[in-house]
């Protein structure tokens, strides 16, 4: 549930003051600040809309778009389908005709698609799927270390050294994602590693974590070169590369796109800004909206608000506010407009005189209007409440549990949800929801894998038909459905034994994943002519029932290669009754085809691999696939059901009442040294983050010397990067509720002997509420 504008059509929507102002842009460099609730949705696609028009009623549909940049995939599905309603409805023009809506990936991928030669690439160059890019990182991780156990011996705490089993798993998993950071970071910069290895040695000193992050991204990039791949990192860089090559080819782009819209610009990175000032340089059509207040992705993405804080300024004449918002109640309105003051007063560490792009920013968010079609809702009684009494983890669970039963039998026709600090903490409030009788819907969490193993299934099923010539699919369809699937419904059929996992596939079966993945032309076992694959391998040799397997999977092969003439509806239908046997199963996959057919038809110029790459989606968790209505793109809340939900999830919806839990000092930290921190590790010495402390290395190294680098100082910075975004993934929280906001806190796993405090925003927050009028 979502309070933009969703009902309304650009003929009858009355516009605010606000909106009007943004409507009425002609050109040139624009900035919107727009607050939870303010229809910042629908008023860019209504102005897209309108440019659109523009170009039609001056003749340049021809060769001309609007494009649209936003964040994740399902937003450009919500996009796509408000721009086409109103230009079909409205407008009377062809949807999907003059505008291009994209992810900043999608984007890229266009730009380097267009002209691979620009950047070295050939046209059937091959995207990595996250799936092998990880395994061949986690292969490299796991080889180095155990060739070099003491890599991280200087940075472990003096105790734990003489036992390392007990932090070898720990520590093996904070090193894959010490890699990551490494390699993302060293392709923004961009930097190869050999040219960052060259540098390294010149360096004097020891700095393990970058000889350790620079060897995995060798390895890595080396992999990459094998395959003639990229992965969706490159393709960023790949596509600035490509601009920068041809002088001639970014003129043309300029021109395709004479406006550019970017939504969520609260999440642009390095890489996209550079990219939309490289699109923009010429006509300076730059539209930019977002809330620096809901940036979210900071501290584990590319994303950095300053960047939309910086074109804010940088163009004043045309910066805007969307103030207003319907959604909340006044009194919550009151209280999140309390937590903007105090950041950038008070906290001790994050107010405005000390760190600028870390408080929360303005504007406040102002009540809709007197006869606005959106007024905000009436209040509930207590319209906030903070329960200030120190709660034990599970004393803290019973109180929110016994008091979402009473409210929901109270309350069958309003909608509720209890919002986590992360998934682990959502699973427990799941639980105890259950065990207590209460319907809910835990969609929303990630550990919900019901729909997305069931899309991944048919993601993997369709991108190979929609790519019969990539191995890595062939490889990724054989050891992750076909051999399960063939597995668990003979297991079902004897009635022994439980279904297999990936990571417990018999020998012979990864030995031929493995040969699959290195064919060169997968046709030779799907469709042989000349040559059967399976001939060439001679440890088949009396392997009957084995082969015969294989024969098994070549035949399913065919048929689902064949399908590729159908619709998307009834291909999937085809693939789901040859794979599935539980209802369940079946009924999610009706939706799914359901869903596919909507999207083939709203966006004619699809194919294949876009559908495909919608399934993935899915799977991937950034598009939301709920409900049984045709409609249903996206999460809707149900009344008398309760929502649990991370508070990162929540962001975009709305409920009458919502839970904020665990609002203490480690879930919310506030900078202080003082305070715990994830990212500190538990075995790390001296409260380093590693992770902050290589990619500050890294940064010192690609500008030629480590001789500026301080040990420590990554880590401090680190602490208010996180405590800055905490701060504003609570504000999060608290713009969720429409009616009614209940806040709790609890002491931690160990409140005997080191109890955590209530995060400083709450109590700044329940002072507030204490202090205004009953």
């Amino acid at each position: 549930m979502s309070s933009e504008v969703s009902g309304a059509s650009s003929a009858t929507f009355i516009p605010r003051p606000a909106q009007e102002r943004i409507l009425a842009y002609t050109g040139g460099p624009m900035g919107i600040s727009a607050v939870p609730g303010s229809g910042k949705t629908f008023t860019l696609s209504l102005l897209a809309a309108r440019l659109v028009e523009r170009l039609a009623t001056e003749g340049r549909l021809d060769d001309r778009e609007v494009l649209v940049v936003t964040f994740t995939n399902s937003a450009v599905a919500n996009f796509r389908a408000r721009i086409s309603q109103f230009l079909r409805q409205e407008r009377g023009l062809l949807p999907g005709v003059g505008y291009r809506v994209r992810t900043l990936h999608g984007l890229a991928h266009d730009i380097v698609r267009e002209r691979p030669g620009l950047v070295g690439l050939s046209e059937d160059f091959e995207i990595i799927d996250d799936r092998t890019a990880n395994e061949i990182k986690r292969d490299a991780v796991v080889g180095y270390l155990r060739t070099h156990p003491d890599t991280f011996a200087p940075y472990i705490k003096p105790e734990l050294l003489q036992n390392p089993r007990r932090i070898e798993r720990a520590l093996q998993e904070d090193a894959i994602d010490l890699a990551n950071v490494v390699i993302r970071v060293a392709k923004e910069l961009p930097a190869s590693a050999g040219e960052l290895r060259a540098t390294l040695d010149r360096q004097s000193g020891l700095f393990p974590l970058l000889d350790f992050g620079l060897y995995i991204y060798a390895v890595y990039e080396r992999s990459l070169q094998v395959r003639g791949a990229v992965d969706f990192d490159d393709l960023i860089m790949l596509a600035l590369q490509a601009l920068r090559a041809d002088e001639g080819y970014l003129q043309r782009l300029q021109q395709r796109w004479p406006y550019i819209l970017e939504d969520e610009a609260q999440d642009s990175s390095l890489a996209q800004e550079k990219m939309l000032r490289l699109l923009t340089a010429a006509h300076g059509n730059w539209v930019r909206v977002g809330d620096p207040n809901q940036a979210i992705n900071t501290t584990f993405t590319s994303a950095d608000t300053r960047f939309l804080q910086k074109f804010l300024r940088e163009h004043p004449e045309q910066a805007r506010a969307l103030p207003n918002s319907g959604r909340s109640a006044l009194p919550i309105i009151e209280v999140a407009n309390a937590l903007i003051a105090w950041s950038r007063t008070v906290h001790p560490t994050l107010n405005e005189a000390l760190n600028e792009t870390l408080a929360l920013t303005l504007p406040l968010i102002e009540p809709t209007p007197p006869g606005d079609p959106q007024p905000n809702p009436p209040a509930g009684k207590p319209p906030v409440y903070f329960f200030e009494k120190a709660a034990t983890p599970e004393e803290e669970l019973d109180v929110i549990v016994q008091s979402a039963k009473r409210w929901v039998a109270e309350n069958a026709d309003k909608t509720v949800a209890i919002l986590a600090p992360d998934n682990r903490r959502g699973d427990i409030i799941v639980a105890a929801l259950k065990s207590a009788d209460i319907a809910i819907d835990d969609n929303l969490l990630r550990t919900n894998t019901g729909t997305r193993a069931t899309a991944k299934i048919l993601a993997i099923v369709t991108g190979y038909i929609a790519d019969p010539q990539s191995a890595v699919m062939l490889r990724r369809l054989w050891e992750d459905v076909w051999y399960p699937h063939w597995a668990a419904r003979r297991q079902q059929l004897e009635q022994e034994g439980p279904k297999p996992s990936p990571e417990a596939l018999p020998e012979p079966v990864r030995i031929f994943g493995q040969a699959l993945s290195k064919l060169h032309e997968p046709e030779s076992f799907v469709f042989p002519e000349r040559r059967d694959f399976l001939d060439s391998l001679e440890w088949l040799d009396g392997m009957e029932r084995f082969h015969q397997l294989l024969q098994e999977f070549r035949s399913d092969l065919q048929r689902w290669s064949r399908t590729v003439v159908l619709p998307v509806d009834e291909l999937l239908l085809t693939i789901g009754n040859d794979l599935f046997f539980e209802p369940a199963d079946l009924a999610l996959t009706h939706r799914l085809a359901v869903l596919l057919a909507k999207l083939a038809a709203e966006n004619p110029t699809w194919r294949l691999p876009d559908l495909a790459g919608e399934l993935e989606n899915i799977a991937q968790n950034k598009r939301r696939l709920l409900g049984f209505t045709e409609d249903s793109q996206g999460y809707s809340a149900r009344p008398g059901v309760v929502t649990v939900a991370t508070m990162h999830a929540a962001k975009g919806l709305e409920w009458d009442r919502v839970y904020l839990t665990a609002v203490n000092t480690f879930s919310f930290p506030s900078g202080s040294p003082d305070e715990q921190y994830r990212s500190e590790r538990w075995y790390v010495r001296d409260q380093l983050n590693l992770t902050a402390e290589a990619q500050a290395q890294l940064r010192q190294l690609h500008m030629g010397t480590l001789d500026e680098y301080t040990p420590g100082r990554a880590s401090e910075q680190a602490r208010l990067d996180l405590a800055g975004e905490r701060l504003r993934l609570f504000y999060v929280g608290v713009t969720r509720a429409r009616r009614e906001l209940i806040v709790t806190y609890n002491t931690g796993r160990r409140p005997d002997n080191d109890p955590l405090a209530p995060a400083l925003a709450f109590e700044a927050l329940a002072e507030f509420v204490k202090s205004r009028p009953a």
